[in-house]
């Protein structure tokens, strides 16, 4: 449909398990945007990431260093305006941290600003990144937030992103992906941006033994109406 933008979320452990096999999950999703936790984050690593988007059938711009493994994916259905990956402040001698932003527009629409983050292990961190991030993007409107924050909904960074936005995705768990118990991963959207109702036309089936060799986590994605963003 016209008005209907997939977006889907994923954490790759840094492609130590089966990338292959990730890649065809994402083909099982087939995101229009993806929203990507844990691609290698050195130097020489562009290439490797590159090759995935490849095996994805997606587009990626590059320049993914100082994100903290974030970065987003998208379709050649959508138009990328904007990208960037932003660092974010931690402690001496802990992991980077950073998150991702991509401005992307279905032809015929308004642009909506995605962003792709992964939160500390550490909850004070946690917390003081949600709340950084929501506030550099104060003027982004609508907007999606995905990724892996490290803690369920009862918690002061979820509760923080959810103060602004809705969880659009379900609440089963995503952590680990052989035997999930954990709710970890999540897409937020802006009110502005209805989910559209799962049909029995509209399943999405990646093969399980694929889910468990590709990484630890769980994929979540969400179909999203963007019939009120038509420009007049």
């Amino acid at each position: 449909m016209g008005h209907i933008l997939r977006v889907a979320s994923y954490n790759l452990r840094d492609f130590k398990d089966d990338a292959q096999a990730a890649a065809r999950v994402v083909r099982a999703i087939n995101p229009d945007v993806l929203c990507l936790q844990e691609v290698p984050r050195h130097r020489l690593s562009a290439h490797r990431i590159a090759a995935f988007a490849d095996r994805c059938g997606l587009y990626w711009p590059a320049g993914h260093r100082g994100s903290g493994g974030t970065t987003v994916m998208s379709s050649l259905r959508v138009h990328v305006t904007g990208t960037q990956h932003r660092p974010l402040k931690v402690a001496w001698l802990q992991r980077e941290r950073g998150y991702a932003v991509s401005r992307v527009q279905l032809p015929g629409h308004r642009e909506v600003t995605f962003v792709s983050m992964h939160l500390s292990l550490d909850a004070g961190e946690r917390a003081r990144h949600a709340a950084s991030v929501l506030k550099a993007l104060t003027e982004a409107e609508p907007l999606v937030v995905a990724g892996d924050l490290n803690e369920g909904p009862d918690r002061p960074a979820w509760k923080t992103i959810a103060g602004r936005l809705r969880a659009a995705t379900g609440d089963a768990p995503t952590f680990p992906a052989g035997n999930p118990r954990h709710r970890l991963d999540v897409i937020f959207a802006s009110p502005a941006l209805p989910v559209v109702p799962t049909g029995p036309n509209d399943t999405v089936e990646p093969d399980p033994a694929d889910l468990v060799a590709a990484t630890d986590h769980l994929p979540v994605w969400v179909d999203l109406d963007l019939s009120g963003l038509i420009l007049r």
